[in-house]
C-alpha cells in the first residue's frame, strides 16, 4: 500500500480513519473537501480541482479522502488500495450530525446544523452514489486491493492490526 483512496458516505468515518491511517503509515493525507471548497463557501472550477488532484496523484505515496465521483475513475487508475466505507445509512446520518459545531481539519469551515440539501444527499447516497461506486470498483477489482468496511468495529480492528499489513 502506497497510494490509497478512502471513499463512502459522508458521516461514515472516512476522515477519522484517514487521519489514523496517515499517522500509522506516514503517508501524506489529502482531503478532497479541502481542495474543492474554499473558506468563503465557493468552490474551485472542475478544471482546477482536477489539476490539483493530478498533482497530488503524481506523488509516490498518498492517502486521498473523499468521493467526488467525477474524479473516482482517475483515482482508481492511480491508486493501489481502496478503503470503501459501506456503512448503514443511520450510522452515517448520526456521524454527520455528531460533527456539527466542531472544527475539522477536513473542511474549511464549521457548520452548526445540518443543511437540508446535505442531509438529503446522505439519504440518497445508497441509491444514487453507491451503485456507481460499486460498478467502478467491480471494474478495477483485480488491479487494486479493496477493503470494504460495513461497521465501525471493522474499521477499528483494521487500524489496530495495521502494522501487520504494512
Amino acid at each position: 500500500m502506497k497510494r490509497a483512496i478512502v471513499i463512502g458516505c459522508p458521516g461514515a468515518g472516512k476522515s477519522t480513519f484517514s487521519r489514523k491511517l496517515s499517522a500509522k503509515t506516514g503517508f501524506p493525507l489529502h482531503y478532497l473537501d479541502m481542495i474543492w471548497h474554499l473558506p468563503d463557501r465557493t468552490t474551485l472550477s472542475r478544471e482546477e480541482f482536477v489539476e490539483r488532484l493530478q498533482g497530488i496523484m503524481s506523488g509516490d505515496q498518498w492517502i486521498i479522502d473523499g468521493n467526488y465521483l467525477h474524479t473516482l475513475p482517475m483515482r482508481l487508475n492511480r491508486c493501489d488500495t481502496v478503503f470503501f466505507f459501506d456503512l448503514p445509512l443511520d450510522l452515517c446520518l448520526a456521524g454527520a450530525e455528531e460533527r456539527f459545531g466542531k472544527r475539522r481539519e477536513d473542511m474549511p469551515w464549521t457548520d452548526n446544523e445540518m443543511n437540508p440539501e446535505f442531509r438529503q444527499w446522505i439519504v440518497d447516497f445508497p441509491t444514487q452514489q453507491l451503485p456507481v461506486i460499486r460498478k467502478l470498483l467491480s471494474e478495477r477489482i483485480n488491479d487494486v486491493n479493496v477493503f470494504t468496511f460495513r461497521s465501525r468495529t471493522e474499521v477499528d480492528n483494521f487500524i489496530a492490526n495495521l502494522e501487520i499489513l504494512i
